[in-house]
């Protein structure tokens, strides 16, 4: 893939990881604030933060994993306040 296309889903995943900040803000969520934050100052396309294809694959990953599990959280506190 071209190199833009790369900038822009960085770009992306940062607007993404800031409203999910503003939206764990909101909840009074601690936590998430901070782990949606480091994400969004993480994959900000701005300044490059240099890991190496290695471990930018394994934060993929992880990231990937951590959104899924945050997913299913959210929709099982639902489920909870719904019984």
């Amino acid at each position: 893939m071209p190199y833009g296309y790369y900038q822009l889903v960085r770009f992306v995943n940062m607007l993404g990881f800031g409203y999910l900040a503003y939206t764990a803000a909101q909840r009074k969520d601690g936590n998430f604030v901070f782990v949606f934050l480091s994400l969004a100052i993480l994959f900000q396309p701005f300044f490059k933060i240099a890991l190496g294809r290695t471990v930018w694959n394994i934060v993929d990953v992880a990231v990937a994993l951590f959104l899924i599990l945050s997913l299913f959280r959210k929709n099982i506190g639902k489920e909870e306040k719904k019984s």
